[in-house]
């Protein structure tokens, strides 16, 4: 939020001053205002109006005290008709330090160009003073009050100056730049898309939209959505982009999983989280159900697979669930998991979606999925002295054995099964002992 927006000058004879503010009194005192400024103008003043290497240039400064930011563009105009043969002027915004300052940029940039071209055109800032009863023009201050209160309510503002000029500026949430998709990644929505797409969206959007069901990897969806896998990569970025989908890995009952430090939280039941679980992961809870609710953490409202059991299934405890979920370890498939519960007598696919309860574990950060890889130290040699070479009609499976490449990206990309990637390993053409799988 703007905290303060001011409009400062350069007198030849007085140095920078504070020509407009708002509100009044935050930059520097005003007779007749009792408000504490914002930071100490004396201390930030040469840093208003810079020295000339700073000119025309955006700046950022943060008061002593370290709670707010002043972002600026100091703009020097050259004219042989303004004494000194320039005017500076700078159009300033005051930010609290720790908010996101990358929206406010375009803004600060904005004024000091719309400002400094009105200048050019009718010296509206140099003959402020002498204009300040004209009816036809607005004064500064009251532009700058209109511009920081429309900013902070709506994210947008247009302002009528004069007969010729409009101040049309706009907040744009800054997102930050999403990970590159793969192949083996699995979307899963965070709302439900079928209330928000609209017959203009991108035709290939919409068609990748209506295959995300928190099970299918992106390349069955691109090859259900009848899209080739790059646009369909392109399209789950887009929606990554604007924080609407998750990518999680690929679920399998031979998968390994093992806890993260937030299963603390979880055995804590903090903010209701072992409730939340229950909703998710029951069979025949109001998730579960057909239609039923997307990924935790989202707004209820998601597109997650439903199906998970019928009505009318028991709540699990509290108890259970939190014993369920501390019970994954390093070393232990999901199915041997699964088979020591149900050894010990409690039937977890009759009242649990084993599926969403690791989905919830790994999206609440309560688990984090055991990747498998495989090294080969002949190749790995190889590649270190720049001595591999692709054999034509060797094992496909060579390229991935330098521990970089999951198993998830060759079950993707060879089309193979776990079991079927261990056998073709077994008869890898390499050395005894040569072949490493790890895990991490």
């Amino acid at each position: 939020m703007i905290q303060g927006i001011f409009y400062a000058r350069f007198f030849p004879q007085e140095g920078t001053k504070i020509v407009a503010q708002s509100p009044p009194g935050c930059i520097v005192p005003v007779q007749g205002v009792d408000r504490p400024c914002l930071f100490d103008f004396g201390v930030l003043q040469e840093y208003i109006i810079p020295r000339n290497s700073f000119y025309n240039r955006y700046i950022t400064v943060d008061d002593p005290d370290g709670k707010y930011s002043v972002l600026g563009f100091p703009v020097s105009i050259a004219n042989p008709k303004y004494y000194r043969n320039e005017f500076l002027f700078n159009f300033g915004l005051v930010v609290e330090s720790d908010v996101d300052q990358i929206p406010y940029e375009p803004v600060v940039r904005r004024l000091a160009v719309t400002f400094a071209e009105m200048e050019k055109q009718s010296n509206y800032l140099s003959q402020d003073a002498h204009n300040a009863n004209d009816p036809a023009r607005r004064p500064i201050e009251s532009l700058l009050e209109i511009i920081k209160e429309d900013l902070n309510n709506y994210g947008e503002c247009m302002i009528p100056v004069d007969d010729a000029n409009t101040i049309n500026m706009k907040l744009f949430p800054h997102h930050p730049t999403p990970p590159d998709v793969k192949g083996w990644h699995v979307p899963v929505a965070k709302m439900k898309f079928s209330e928000v797409v609209d017959p203009t969206w991108d035709l290939t959007l919409q068609k990748v939209i209506a295959h995300i069901d928190g099970v299918a990897d992106v390349r069955r969806i691109a090859f259900q959505a009848d899209v080739s896998l790059d646009l369909t990569q392109l399209a789950l970025r887009h929606l990554l982009y604007y924080d609407t989908i998750l990518l999680l890995d690929m679920f399998f009952f031979g998968a390994c999983y093992a806890a993260r430090p937030g299963i603390h939280a979880f055995v804590a039941n903090e903010g209701g989280l072992v409730d939340e679980c229950a909703h998710y992961v029951c069979v025949g809870a109001a998730a579960g159900a057909p239609g039923g609710g997307g990924p935790p953490g989202g707004d209820g409202k998601g597109g997650g697979p439903g199906g998970a059991g019928g009505s009318g299934g028991a709540r699990v405890s509290n108890y259970m669930l939190i014993k369920l979920m501390t019970s994954f370890v390093v070393g232990k498939s999901v199915m041997e998991w699964l088979k020591g519960h149900m050894d010990a007598g409690f039937e977890v696919l009759r009242f649990v979606d084993v599926r969403r309860l690791v989905q919830f574990g790994v999206i609440k950060g309560c688990l984090y999925r055991v990747n498998k890889f495989v090294v080969s130290k002949q190749y790995l040699a190889a590649l270190a002295t720049g001595q591999t070479r692709p054999v034509a009609g060797g094992d496909p499976l060579q390229k991935y054995t330098d521990g970089c490449h999951s198993f998830d990206q060759i079950i993707t990309e060879q089309n193979l099964t776990d079991a079927e990637i261990m056998d073709r390993l077994k008869s890898f053409p390499a050395p005894a002992a040569d072949l490493i799988v790890l895990y991490r």
